[in-house]
């Protein structure tokens, strides 16, 4: 583990950006050559590439999670603001024939309809998972693990905002689905969202590709 962080250079590991240099007074390394001695070490600047470099780089990554959460919700809630203005105790509009439809639905259950009497359960879930991916933030350093983790933030958040707000009650809210293929359950962007994030995660977790940014290989 050791020898991997070394390698790829973790914001965590201080020694990461000069890994495999030797430390002044070592041996084969004078004491008193500039640059390499404890004057130099100890001098101001002294170790801020690495954290020069690597907070900015987990800063970026962050915004990233954010930004991706934002547009998902965003996205979300001003479908949804349409579907229940303009679609809902109306007629489904056919967009390919009976293959896909908008129908205007509210479902009291989990993604994709499952679930219907467990709608407090399922809120509580979406509160935690809000929670969790807010914690692993700030140990983000992953580019793609970002984008994964604000899909899924941005999924959890719409449906959330659903439970907190929408009737029958805070808590029990049903969601607002829409998007209805032949043959399968209705669900919203919200949902599309959650999906798309956790196929990612599985990639990601298959080659072996941590949010710090590691890479391992079993």
């Amino acid at each position: 583990m050791a020898e991997a962080e070394r390698i790829i250079g973790t914001p965590d590991t201080p020694d990461a950006v000069g890994g495999g240099t030797e430390r002044p007074g070592s041996e084969g390394t004078p004491a008193g050559e500039p640059g390499t001695g404890p004057t130099a070490a100890g001098a101001p600047g002294a170790g801020e590439p690495e954290t020069g470099a690597g907070r900015p780089r987990g800063r970026r990554r962050i915004a990233v999670l954010f930004a991706v959460a934002a547009f998902a919700y965003a996205l979300d809630l001003i479908s949804k603001m349409i579907v229940v203005a303009k679609l809902e105790h109306h007629a489904p509009i056919e967009i390919v024939g009976d293959w896909l439809k908008f129908e205007a639905i509210r479902n009291a259950g989990a993604a994709f309809g499952f679930g219907e009497a467990f709608t407090v359960i399922f809120t509580m879930i979406a509160a935690a998972v809000i929670v969790v991916i807010a914690r692993l933030a700030r140990k983000l350093y992953s580019l793609p693990w970002a984008i994964a983790l604000g899909l899924l933030l941005g999924g959890a958040l719409g449906n959330l905002t659903d439970r907190i707000f929408r009737a029958p009650g805070v808590f029990e809210g049903a969601v607002v689905d829409f998007i209805a293929p032949k043959h399968f359950a209705v669900f919203n962007l919200a949902d599309s969202a959650i999906v798309c994030g956790g196929i990612l995660i599985v990639l990601l977790s298959f080659k072996g590709l941590d949010p710090d940014g590691t890479v391992h290989k079993d």
